[in-house]
């Protein structure tokens, strides 16, 4: 089993991640294609054969490739904060007394088309800036990389991963955004002054889940 995961770590895993926060795909299709990799992958593992996919996810203590995007994009913005990245989409940073570190969401002209609004939630400043806003406090305020991303593995850890895969019907888009606003870990960190929160009432809850980065469509 652990030359199996050196093997796909090291030669398989790194390709499929490379850049991965530009191209993050938002298509339930192409994220499920992406995932077949890996689930054919674990599938092969002695033991795991009888097990679906989610559970091989739990026996080995991996995150779904789409978590780890997530992750990855939580991360990036981390280092444009810091001033390891350069900061060349204009992310807007502020602080909140109770939440930390938080980032500006543009507002986006409702008018607009449709095709805007779906690039508008798909685009890197605003998947990733939602993300990043649903960190805790106690998360995003850690000023070294190693000691965040400790952090950040700890807080991911709190959220079930059930990723959409072909012949599997998950709760849901299994993005961290949709399990904060379904209250999937009984915590939701989202600040109340960003024009993304869910957390408001059931009504905002239920027309912001309609609106995640993760378009459901095929």
């Amino acid at each position: 089993m652990l030359t199996m995961m050196t093997l796909f770590k090291s030669l398989v895993r790194c390709k499929l991640e490379y850049c991965c926060p530009l191209w993050n795909p938002s298509k339930i299709s192409d994220i499920q294609t992406i995932e077949k990799v890996q689930k054919q992958f674990t599938k092969k593992i002695n033991g795991l054969q009888e097990l679906d996919y989610w559970e091989h996810l739990l026996r080995l203590k991996l995150l779904s490739l789409q978590r780890r995007r997530e992750r990855y994009s939580i991360i990036h913005v981390w280092k444009v904060y810091h001033g390891f990245a350069p900061n060349n989409i204009g992310l807007k940073f502020y602080t909140s007394p109770r939440l930390g570190t938080r980032v500006t969401i543009p507002k986006f002209n409702h008018q607009a088309q449709s095709s805007y609004s779906t690039a508008y939630d798909n685009s890197f400043a605003i998947k990733a800036a939602r993300l990043w806003n649903v960190l805790p406090k106690s998360v995003n305020s850690i000023t070294l990389l190693e000691p965040f991303k400790a952090g950040l593995g700890s807080f991911l850890n709190q959220f079930p991963d059930k990723p959409p895969v072909i012949g599997y019907t998950p709760p849901n888009s299994n993005s961290l955004l949709h399990w904060c606003a379904t209250g999937g870990n009984g915590v939701c960190a989202i600040d109340a002054e960003s024009s993304c929160n869910p957390c408001q009432t059931p009504q905002k809850r239920k027309k912001y889940r309609l609106r995640l980065c993760v378009d459901t469509t095929a």
